[in-house]
């Protein structure tokens, strides 16, 4: 097998030190069946980015985190990348221009959607008429926004074939942040959209029963979050296809940061999983690196050491570097930053040297911040097989600097 197990959890890759502290304080915390890291993983917020953790009866608000339903949609396209390349840059202008990136980012654009009239948005209004009005709002006015931090719109050529991909990965916005939080405030006895308490990165998990009637809601809620964030990716692929003059002719659309219903080891479990694709046998999925890294799409392999991944894989590269020691601490009176151990210009350099036309994005996005995709992917080489290898040739991100409260 290529993982270890290390005081009871499954470890895929080099463990990360903080990260496996997480990962052993959430399996030590409820009813766990099994805590696992895959190999891509690092620190994250009470469940390391990467983690998975099956539980009986019981779901954790704060192991699926901030940004529910976040994942990764690309499709193949009828073009080739060829016919894309001598119109780049005007390309990733139009695309920086009409898609909206950024913390706090509305859509200039209303966008209707059917998700709108989904029973579950109840939940809400149980917990208050104020809280519902607010919360559907917001979703109306940021749904097919991007978002800041990690997310962003690339155009790929498959190396193979040649054809060219179109790629997004974000999630559900500020609704998914407010429900997280809200749910977290409810376990704790506060206000649904009262202010929590300063966060202990390394806090146990929340926890609440399945069978209760705050785990019955929130439940409900990350569903719809889920559904949202698959609106967004869908809308803001319809417009960049647009753009470049293209039609889909497959696609390939994933989620991480949720909680699953599944089977494992004969039993009835729900799967928390933080930044961790699902990968079942035959399970098709979209893997991103860096800006200046390959992109892949996957397929589950039908293994013993997929079983007990828990159908578990990759979300992407994994950070090796914090963005605070990427781009250096920030001042927000001055707007400025100082002790960045990457500069502007070797980022540049970087991307440029990879062939990629970039939009927006900060050092702390830079490649240098990630492990090569290869190697994760090297360590779940028994759980995945790659089908599609593609290559970056444009990427549009927020603009550096931007705040990203959302911690996927």
């Amino acid at each position: 097998m290529a993982y270890q197990t290390i005081d009871g959890v499954r470890v895929w890759g080099n463990p990360d030190p903080g990260a496996l502290a997480q990962a052993k304080t959430c399996a030590e915390h409820g009813d766990v069946v099994q805590a696992l890291m895959m190999a891509d993983h690092h620190k994250g917020y009470s469940q390391p980015i990467g983690g998975v953790v099956a539980y009986d009866g019981q779901i954790s608000p704060s192991g699926v985190g901030y940004d529910i339903g976040c994942g990764n949609k690309a499709v193949r396209t009828n073009l080739m990348a060829a016919d894309v390349k001598p119109r780049l840059r005007q390309v990733m202008d139009e695309i920086a221009r009409k898609i909206s990136f950024g913390v706090g980012r509305v859509n200039n654009e209303r966008v209707d959607h059917e998700l709108f009239d989904d029973p579950d948005w109840s939940v809400y209004m149980a917990v208050g008429r104020q809280e519902h009005d607010k919360l559907k709002a917001l979703a109306r006015d940021q749904l097919g926004t991007v978002g800041s931090g990690n997310h962003y719109v690339d155009l790929f050529e498959d190396i193979q074939t040649g054809r060219l991909w179109i790629g997004n990965h974000f999630g559900s916005r500020g609704f998914g942040h407010k429900t997280a939080s809200g749910f977290m405030n409810l376990s704790g006895g506060r206000e649904f959209l009262g202010k929590a308490p300063g966060e202990n990165m390394d806090q146990p998990p929340i926890l609440l029963d399945m069978d209760s009637e705050l785990g019955e809601m929130y439940y409900r809620a990350m569903k719809l979050a889920g559904q949202y964030a698959y609106a967004g990716r869908d809308y803001v692929i319809r417009q960049v296809l647009s753009v470049v003059g293209a039609e889909a002719e497959f696609e390939v659309h994933n989620h991480h940061n949720f909680a699953w219903k599944e089977q494992h080891e004969g039993k009835d479990t729900i799967v928390v999983r933080k930044g961790a694709t699902p990968s079942a046998p035959r399970q098709l999925g979209f893997i991103g690196g860096s800006m200046g890294d390959i992109s892949v799409i996957v397929r589950g392999k039908d293994t013993q050491e997929n079983r007990e991944s828990f159908y578990s894989t990759v979300h992407g590269a994994g950070r090796i570097m914090s963005r605070t020691q990427a781009a250096g601490k920030m001042n927000w009176k001055t707007r400025s930053r100082s002790g960045g151990q990457i500069s502007p210009v070797q980022m540049q350099e970087a991307v440029k040297s990879f062939g990629v036309e970039l939009r927006g994005a900060g050092t702390d996005e830079s490649p240098f911040v990630y492990r090569k995709l290869q190697d994760v992917l090297d360590a779940h080489a028994e759980t995945i097989e790659v089908l599609h290898v593609l290559k970056p040739i444009g990427v549009c991100m927020a603009g550096a600097d931007e705040f990203d409260p959302y911690k996927d």
